[in-house]
């Protein structure tokens, strides 16, 4: 079932091309012949989705058999539509190969990921001058904007409100090797110029952090109006209630596409050691003079990395975030081995029930 009105915001009269469609998402689609049309998911409502179409948009479900398989649209996803005017209904039936897929571990028990966007370019890792300002809240960011296959900018919002702005980005150096660090304003616009070697027409930027950080301003000032709720944030915690509720794209005026996302409460680190190995490359790169390859570094013989730690030219704290990073890592892994025997006894308990219902017909 399809709604003309979109739910999240207003109708977007955009191309295709406008919202990042390439020449390789045409050949992908050019398999689907007859009543089908593509476009980019803009947001999600419970169980119905926003998808920008060439020239609008479109409210509409997903069909059974996605449901079925546990396939849905994330947000920047490019979809496949079966459009059936006559009926007055859209219906998503496929999505298309991602080629970027931001997403944080489950904090449930079943081990299953939980996608934030897809297809993102830049990850803005938006923070705050002030208690948010945290390196190892920041070195768990980069782990997943790592793992995603995008690039992460670390933004460093109400900047105006620190001492010495400028050494604002120092306080993040050692966590934040060869990564941009911009400190702005969202609220005075100092400073957000900065971004824009990173804002080019039809590319794709989500927005992830802390409630409070700043994330909606940021978004109503790059899109010169108000578009998301702000709040003012608490004096004793510096922290803000969760103005944004839904994930949701934007057009920016220049043409870049952007993703404000909720406050995240708590990221899990996901199942992929890939943002870790990025995020941390100097302890990788002392490991290799360990003793043992399968060194953890929590007190082995001939540890490369604890010898760094002792003579000061590895920080205790770095080190400290590793392991918890890799601990955290390994119990991700095992969740998610779990979640596949038990979706695996699923399976072969249906195709049983199956067989039984097969014997019980023929036996009539």
């Amino acid at each position: 079932m399809s709604q003309p009105t979109p739910r999240c915001g207003e109708s977007y009269p955009y191309t295709l091309k406008d919202l990042g469609w390439t020449e390789e998402h045409e050949r992908t689609f050019a398999k689907y012949t007859g009543p089908y049309l593509p476009g980019r998911v803009a947001c999600r409502q419970k169980t119905v989705w926003d998808v920008l179409i060439d020239g609008g948009s479109v409210t509409v479900g997903i069909s059974g058999a996605l449901r079925r398989l546990g396939r849905f649209p994330a947000v920047g996803d490019f979809v496949v539509l079966l459009h059936q005017p006559k009926a007055g209904t859209s219906t998503i039936v496929d999505i298309l190969p991602r080629k970027t897929l931001f997403e944080r571990g489950s904090t449930g028990r079943d081990g299953a990921d939980q996608v934030i966007a897809a297809n993102i370019d830049t990850v803005f890792i938006v923070t705050a001058a002030g208690r948010d300002l945290n390196a190892r809240r920041i070195e768990r960011y980069l782990a997943i904007a790592r793992a995603s296959g995008a690039r992460p900018v670390i933004v460093i919002n109400k900047s105006d409100l620190a001492d010495d702005p400028a050494a604002l980005a120092g306080d993040l150096a050692a966590v934040a090797t060869g990564i941009p660090v911009i400190p702005i304003s969202a609220v005075s616009g100092e400073g957000v110029d900065r971004l824009g070697p990173y804002l080019s027409p039809r590319t794709t930027i989500a927005l992830i952090g802390s409630s409070g950080v700043g994330k909606s301003t940021l978004i109503n000032r790059l899109m010169d109006r108000p578009v998301q709720e702000t709040s003012d944030v608490r004096e004793y915690d510096e922290r803000g209630r969760h103005t944004t509720t839904v994930r949701q794209l934007f057009v920016l005026p220049g043409g870049a596409l952007m993703i404000d996302n909720p406050g995240l409460r708590e990221v899990g680190i996901g199942t992929t050691s890939a943002g870790i190995a990025g995020t941390f490359p100097e302890i990788l790169e002392l490991a290799e003079g360990c003793r043992f390859s399968n060194c953890r570094h929590e007190g082995e013989p001939g540890c490369a990395v604890q010898a760094a730690v002792a003579d000061g030219t590895l920080p205790a704290a770095r080190l400290e975030s590793y392991r918890r990073l890799m601990r955290e890592l390994a119990f991700e892994e095992e969740k998610a081995e779990i979640g596949l025997v038990r979706l695996e006894k699923k399976r072969w308990k249906g195709i049983g029930k199956l067989a039984r219902d097969i014997r019980k017909t023929k036996g009539r």
